[in-house]
This record gives structure tokens, sequence and C-alpha cells, in this order.
């Protein structure tokens, strides 16, 4: 099932998109697609009444399609997670998962513009598969359990300004939570549909020009891993997105180091997924 929410930003409607391409209106069984609908049960919800008919058809096929999830609690990022991005940035693949914050209101829609910060001369970008948590985790006892607490995944689009994240501070924050710097979506696509999280093709490109494409077969640490991993140091709520690493292609790891200008446009895509599509403009 993909769900989605459809509108101007702030004022979304929330939608799942029928297997027959259908956009169907979901506003009469939820506000939102958040934590709260997630905890729930309301995916179950929308399931029942999408075998039952009926649901109303939504308008929608022209605007703007916001982040699936509304209002996330945290995004939590994962470093460093494929080795051929190890390898292209110099660092040695790590013995634990590298984690990171980013701050949650960096996340807006897969289409929206991404903004390059003032001062910027360095922003690059990230094509990650996204983990939406659906019920609470806490101290889960193996990686094995984490397939109960994930709702869904997503394209995320994890940009970075490496001048900011590497030089400026020891932590990376300042570089990873920059306005517009996570659009995310366009679906969130529950794990039925999503298949195999191991082994999805990620691809990216800048103006045209395919940047990368990978798989997330070659992730160090996979996706039960690092739910399960996450869930003995903090609590992950319904809502809160999990950005798992990117592959090699990125513009610090390439040696004209291409980055980001106004203009560009950078297209991303995760099989089965979807398509994100990004202009980036002057903050």
């Amino acid at each position: 099932m993909k769900l989605l929410r459809v509108g101007a930003p702030g004022a979304e409607r929330p939608a799942v998109l029928h297997p027959d391409g259908r956009l169907l209106d979901i506003g009469g069984l939820t506000d939102d697609i958040d934590g709260t609908f997630l905890a729930s049960d309301g995916i179950g919800r929308v399931r029942a009444a999408l075998a039952a008919g009926g649901l109303p058809l939504l308008d929608g096929a022209a605007a703007r399609v916001g982040p699936p999830v509304a209002r996330p609690g945290k995004v939590v990022c994962i470093g460093l997670n494929y080795v051929d991005h190890a390898e292209e940035t110099g660092a040695a693949a790590p013995p634990r998962p590298v984690v990171f914050m980013k701050d949650p209101a960096t996340v807006v829609g897969p289409c929206d513009e991404v903004r390059i910060p003032r001062g910027s001369v360095k922003t690059d970008w990230e094509v990650e598969l996204a983990v939406v948590i659906g019920r609470e985790a806490r101290y889960l006892d193996g990686p094995d359990d984490a397939e109960g607490v994930i709702a869904g995944y997503a394209i995320s689009n994890d940009v970075s300004e490496r001048e900011f994240q590497l030089e400026y501070s020891g932590q990376w924050d300042l570089g990873k939570s920059c306005e517009t710097f996570n659009p995310l979506g366009p679906w969130l696509v529950t794990p039925d549909e999503a298949g195999d999280p191991q082994s999805l093709g990620l691809r990216l490109s800048v103006n045209g020009v395919q940047r990368q494409n990978g798989s997330t077969r070659n992730m160090i640490f996979g996706v039960n891993h690092l739910v399960w991993y996450l869930s003995r140091y903090m609590v992950l709520n319904p809502g809160d997105v999990i950005n798992t690493g990117t592959p090699a292609g990125v513009a610090l790891g390439l040696p004209d180091h291409p980055y980001l200008r106004e203009g560009d446009t950078v297209e991303l895509s995760v099989d089965g997924l979807g398509v994100q599509r990004q202009t980036l403009v002057a903050a």
C-alpha cells in the first residue's frame, strides 16, 4: 500500500494510491498521516477500507505532494553505511553504526525546492532508503523484532553542506540541518509492497547526469539491525524517520567535487518507492 499527503504545505490531505492509479481520499479515516495515525493501526483501517471499496476520489492529480509523514518526532541518520561510500570519503568501514540526528523541520515534500544555505559552497546530495517507525521500539531483543515496528519505507534525500558538516564543528549537525535539507517521499510504502529492503536499487542524477547507482544489498548494517541497534539507545516512536545511509557517488567523493549550485536539478529513485525531483534555489 502507498500512502501520501497531497496539498499545500501545512494543508496536506491524506490519501492512498489505489493499485489502478486512482488517488483516494482517506480524510474520513484520519486527519493526517502522522505518529498518532500509525500508532493506532491507521494503516490497518485504510487497508480494510480499501478492500471494502467506497473511498472517495481525491482530485489531487496536479497538486503538490508533501512528505508522506507529517511532523516526524525525530530524524535519525546513519553515516558511512555503504562500503563504497566509506571508501570514496577516505573513511574505514565503521565497526558500529555511525549515528547522528537531523532537525525534523528539514523534512519537505519530494519535489519541493531545496534552498542552498547562505555562504554555502559545498551543498551535496545523498539518495537514501528511509525507514518510518510505526510502533514504539525500545530495547528490542534482536534484529528479528524490528520488522514488527516498521510502518514502511520512503525515499530520502539527506542533503548535506560539507563545509558546515566537516570543517565548522566536531559534530555533523550544522551541515545536515539546514532548512529543506530532507526531501521525503512521495509515498510511504508498506513493507508488504516494498518487498525486501535489502535488495532495492537506489539512483540519483544531477542535471541529467547519473551520479549514484547503488543497492541496499551493499549496506554495512541492514535495516533490521539498525532499528534494533537504535532501540538500545533511544526510544523510537511512531512517525520517526531513519535515514539509512547512501551509496557512493556524492560530490564529496567525486574527483571534481561538483557541488550543487542554484538552478541545478536533482532526481532520485528507489525501486518501488517512486521518484523525487528537486530544483536548487538560493536561501
